[in-house]
């Protein structure tokens, strides 16, 4: 049947189960739950409860009749089962790590949600160095994948700054970014295949290994990005790469945004494929780092308004890549691109590099309330945007700090604003419009959670948002999963289409 507008169409699931009772611990399904996954993996206590049921900027905050932390794919499938039996909603949770209020469960007072963890499916359940695949359960943290395919002598390329609190369940869901896309691209191009509870509890096993499946669509990408609203990821298979051989990494001055473009240009047409990652940061960006943990110096002695953080690495053997890298920045000081630079010249050295980089949002929670903005322009672009969003943002909140950084490679802005809350609304409006004048995304790498759910209609052209809301009223028609992220479907909403 049609839907109304939400992406559901009608079930007979069951209204609200909630509102037969008068305390939640009178509810039935709390002790099916128990019964199904055992006495310790379900929480309601509101103490038990409460790192679940906020995301760790502490900007949202919902409520839930109980938290439920099955141990396997089974238990999965029972939870849903349960839950939907009694006409609830389910919202499934990895390391909490986002941006955007994707993993919290609603405020709404008629909500009758349930989270859903995944943190104890954290098994690493193969890694093949023959085949190159890593096949993990979903609540496996990022750096412990990270460091399985090391000790198997293979390179597992997703990096994030929060890589040790987020899990791969939440990874994926998300589409995650990070600093390497410029070469090995995003979580979609390394996902092989996928296991997934659908809203009616069944397991679809589409975990497969292989490079080459040209057997009809695509079902694994359909839950990759979709921010848990389709199915709940409980393993992935991804495709693992050799270990670099050898590394540099360079901290460069530049004299701006455009000077940066050009040199990733020159970097890639000097050392190609090598170059992994290549970051811009603006430099109010690493004075705030400096400033606000003294455990951190400038790697450089000269100022400079702008610079870029880039990697360069090779699995070959006795690839001279250090002598490659010299002589290209060489020529590139010749070029003006670059004023002054510093190599990391041990392990140490790096870290402390990257360091400057990661914890730049640290820094800005710090630093009191900021609007973050994730955004992608063509990489042509990029100097474009930066010229023209500060003046845009100080036009409509005198007094913000606007800070820029990002993963430019591929064309991802984190333009952040030090501001009040109450000029979050125009600021954001001014930045996203620009972005998308420019031929760019409001979301890059952090999604659409409860943040920029109403924004999608504003920059998503309605035959795009059809399409989407077609998709979830295919695979959960009672918008069951995750109800009020990324598309506009929230309790009210769900309720009128259970009718």
């Amino acid at each position: 049947m049609a839907s109304r507008g939400n992406g559901c169409g009608k079930t007979q699931i069951p209204p609200f189960g909630l509102r037969k009772f008068s305390t939640l611990a009178e509810h039935p399904l709390l002790n099916e739950l128990r019964a199904a996954l055992g006495q310790n993996a379900v929480k309601s206590g509101a103490d038990d409860m409460a790192p679940y049921v906020a995301d760790w900027r502490g900007r949202y905050r919902g409520a839930a009749v109980c938290v439920v932390e099955p141990c396997n794919v089974q238990g999965v499938s029972a939870a849903v089962r349960l839950v939907a039996s009694h006409g609830g909603r389910v919202v499934p949770q990895g390391g909490n790590t986002g941006l955007v209020g994707g993993a919290v469960p609603s405020s709404e007072p008629a909500a009758f949600e349930v989270v859903l963890s995944l943190r104890r499916l954290n098994r690493v359940l193969d890694v093949d160095a023959l085949d190159n695949v890593l096949v993990v359960e979903a609540g496996v943290i990022l750096k412990n994948a990270q460091e399985a395919a090391r000790d198997a002598g293979r390179l597992f390329p997703i990096s994030l700054a929060a890589e040790g609190s987020a899990q791969i369940g939440g990874v994926v869901s998300t589409n995650a970014g990070g600093i390497n896309v410029l070469r090995y691209g995003n979580t979609r191009d390394l996902v092989l295949g996928l296991e997934v509870v659908l809203a009616d509890g069944s397991i679809w096993n589409g975990l497969k290994r292989l490079r080459k499946d040209n057997t009809g669509y695509d079902l694994k990408q359909l839950f990759i990005g979709a921010e848990g609203t389709l199915g709940i990821v409980t393993a992935a298979a991804f495709r693992l790469y050799p270990l670099s051989q050898a590394q540099t990494t360079a901290f460069l001055a530049v004299p701006g945004p455009h000077a940066a473009i050009q040199l990733l240009r020159h970097l890639q047409s000097e050392v190609g494929d090598c170059l992994s990652a290549f970051e811009l940061i603006e430099r109010a960006c690493v004075d705030l780092v400096l400033e606000s943990n003294p455990a951190t110096q400038s790697p450089l002695n000269s100022s400079s308004p702008w610079y870029v953080l880039a990697e360069i690495s090779t699995p070959m053997k006795g690839l001279a890549i250090g002598t490659m890298v010299e002589e290209s920045l060489a020529t590139a000081f010749e070029l003006g691109l670059v004023t002054d630079a510093t190599l990391a010249q041990n392990e140490n050295q790096r870290a402390m590099l990257w360091r400057i980089r990661e914890e730049i949002s640290e820094a800005e929670r710090r630093n009191g309330p900021s609007v973050k903005h994730d955004i992608s322009v063509p990489v042509s672009r990029i100097p474009d945007f930066l010229a023209e969003a500060p003046a845009t943002v100080l036009a409509v909140a005198c007094g913000a700090r606007p800070l820029a950084f990002g993963h430019v490679g591929d064309g991802n802005i984190h333009f952040n604003v030090l501001a009040p809350e109450e000029a979050s609304e125009a600021i954001s409006a001014v930045v996203y419009d620009l972005a998308v004048k420019l031929g760019g995304s409001i979301s890059a790498e952090h999604g659409i959670g409860l943040s920029k759910v109403g924004l999608l209609p504003r920059y998503k052209d309605e035959l795009s948002l059809s399409l989407m809301r077609a998709i979830r009223a295919a695979l959960d028609p009672a918008c069951m999963f995750n109800p009020g992220k990324l598309l506009a479907t929230g309790v009210k909403e769900a309720d009128e289409t259970l009718g």
